[in-house]
């Protein structure tokens, strides 16, 4: 997990280790998702759940505990540390929540918000014995979130509500899956610097639509194919900085510029 993640931070590993996936699953044994199949494992033996798979938590909506190797990669990315305000959107069954948690040990706490009422009932009693953990089951597109040093997303999302974007703190860091159109899907981190926001393609990745505003396509903007969504470097409020040249995809309150910051 530690190479996966990219990180020489040492905790990182150790949350792996300490956090147990089957705590935070449905009974086994348990839908593994291969090649876009599910298959069920032969018992309700852990030791199916340890390999980088994507898990079923309502196989037939297509909501899965996500692959470990990404949220590895994820995680080292966006370095959550001690005291940190972590707002983790989607949820799901608290599995990521505990380690984000556990990452901003001591001093900080996690806002969790999960849509699924299900699956926000179930994170919540997973995670009872995780300090400054709270869960709110509701959309969070829609809902206030907190001042914020970390957004982690879950869900794909077209583009980012300008709620997510006021509620980083300075240096905060919003991570996600940018799906501005069905045919591309990738990870961007953006940081909240003195200038704006800095915007940066990580990697390729694909989740299941966020149920929301943030995941409706926008039938008058032509989407960005896949060369022009990586050449983003920055992400701009449109009621401070009207679309110029620079746009790669321009929404009603944000747009994506190829423009770094300066």
């Amino acid at each position: 997990m530690l190479a996966a993640s990219k990180s020489h931070d040492p905790r990182l590993e150790r949350v792996f280790e300490l956090v147990h996936r089957e705590a935070f699953l449905p009974p086994g044994p348990w839908k593994i998702m291969v090649d876009n199949e599910y298959f069920e494992t032969p018992s309700a033996d852990p030791v199916y759940l340890y390999q980088n798979a994507l898990v079923a938590l309502d196989a037939v909506k297509g909501i899965n505990n996500g692959e470990p190797f990404l949220h590895a990669a994820w995680l080292g990315v966006v370095a959550p540390k001690p005291g940190d305000v972590v707002c983790h959107i989607g949820a799901g069954s608290g599995y990521y929540t505990a380690m984000l948690s556990a990452l901003a040990t001591p001093g900080g706490r996690v806002e969790a918000f999960e849509i699924e009422p299900g699956l926000a009932e179930m994170a919540r009693k997973n995670l009872q014995a995780f300090e400054g953990v709270t869960v709110t089951q509701g959309d969070a597109t829609k809902l206030p979130l907190p001042a914020s040093d970390l957004i982690y997303v879950n869900a794909g999302v077209v583009a980012p509500p300008r709620s997510w974007l006021y509620a980083l703190r300075p240096h905060g860091r919003l991570i996600f899956p940018w799906r501005p159109s069905d045919e591309v899907g990738l990870t961007v981190l953006i940081t909240r610097t003195d200038v704006g926001f800095a915007a940066k393609p990580l990697i390729s990745s694909w989740f299941i639509p966020c149920v929301g505003g943030a995941s409706t396509f926008d039938g008058f903007v032509k989407p960005p194919d896949a060369r022009m969504a990586w050449s983003v470097r920055s992400v701009w409020l449109s009621s401070e900085r009207v679309p110029d040249a620079s746009a790669v995809v321009a929404y009603e309150h944000v747009w994506f510029s190829s423009s770094a910051l300066h």
